[in-house]
């Protein structure tokens, strides 16, 4: 028998494993169907350490899904902006609708050029993971797990930057 406790797991869990996946995938109805599949996955194999497991096999599911996208040559969805995947909105304004649409989608381009290490440090923190789950899932000593993050999001910030640069240059021409 299981001591854990599956609907409190489910509880504080669910919406950060679907905010991780919806940064992989740029698919908030899809984060949400690939978290319940690591959900019942977990139940199925009833894990020691659920909470890491839980990412583990998310993280294995978005890179499936990604390489059967592009084995398929889809493209990724676009990302929608985290207001509109809260459900809030900004519908009565289209100019800011589009604003933050095109800014999500520079953050995306962004996250997309870094390597998939500096990715996963990037989304497993703004998941809430502690240190200590992303030295374990990225093979780090947790002391190592600080310095990667400091650097990811300095080449994040760049990267972002960059991207923006591009966009004032095209539009002034």
């Amino acid at each position: 028998m299981s001591s854990i406790d599956w609907n409190d797991l489910y509880r504080t869990t669910f919406p950060e494993l679907v905010r991780f996946l919806h940064r992989k995938v740029w698919d908030a109805e899809r984060a949400r169907d690939l978290a319940q599949e690591a959900f019942v996955r977990a139940l199925q194999h009833e894990p020691k350490k659920p909470r890491a497991w839980l990412f583990q096999v998310a993280a294995n599911l978005a890179r499936d899904e990604a390489r059967t996208a592009i084995r398929r040559k889809k493209h990724l969805v676009l990302l929608k902006s985290d207001v509109e995947a809260s459900g809030a909105s900004v519908l009565g304004d289209p100019e800011a609708q589009l604003a933050e649409k095109e800014r999500w989608g520079a953050v995306r381009q962004a996250l997309d050029s870094l390597s998939e290490k500096d990715r996963e440090a990037l989304l497993l923190w703004d998941a809430g993971q502690s240190y200590t789950e992303i030295a374990r899932q990225l093979e780090l000593a947790v002391g190592a797990v600080g310095t990667t993050l400091a650097r990811a999001r300095k080449r994040l910030a760049e990267a972002y930057n960059e991207r923006e640069s591009e966009d004032v240059d095209v539009a002034r021409r």
